[in-house]
């Protein structure tokens, strides 16, 4: 009885304090709004549905994990960011010098803004992830799938970065 005592008491705490919450963030009370920008596409190789695909997915995540709601402009939170790396590179290389698997890395460069909390913004910081494939595969055929698997690994990492803080 005393433990589920304490457990009430330290759910009730967290709960009133209006800054935590279950879903892992720590959203100010007094903001309100985000506002999430068309990541634009800067890498030298092309993936023509990643800047898209990857805008979309950040605002999803902000529509499912906050209580923001998503505004055009001049949102109290502000993310703005672009893609300046889309690359291949070996991964495992065999006994005879071939590539057995290679690696699709994405970087993406982030500015965000907290226009209610100044101190919490940063400007340019960088965000990349990875996903492996087997070298017999073109990079066409499983593009898409890497690309799904990179983005939630960076739509983690940056809403962790901005409103988790982790």
């Amino acid at each position: 009885m005393k433990k589920l005592l304490t457990l009430l008491i330290a759910v009730l705490a967290l709960g009133s304090c209006g800054i935590y919450s279950f879903s892992g963030t720590s959203i100010q009370p007094d903001v309100n709004t985000v506002t999430i920008n068309y990541f634009e596409y800067k890498a030298p190789k092309v993936n023509p549905s990643l800047s898209n695909d990857l805008s979309e997915a950040l605002r999803n995540q902000f529509r499912k994990m906050t209580r923001l709601e998503q505004v055009e402009m001049d949102g109290d939170l502000e993310l703005t960011g672009e893609v300046v790396g889309y690359d291949v590179q070996a991964a495992a290389i065999t006994a005879n010098e071939v590539a057995a698997r290679n690696k699709l890395t994405v970087t993406v460069r982030l500015t965000y803004e907290n226009r209610k909390h100044p101190e919490e913004n940063f400007e340019n910081k960088s965000f990349s992830a990875f996903s492996e494939y087997d070298s017999t595969n073109s990079l066409d055929a499983v593009e898409s799938t890497l690309c799904a698997e990179i983005i939630d690994k960076i739509i983690e990492d940056i809403f962790n970065a901005t409103v988790a803080q982790w």
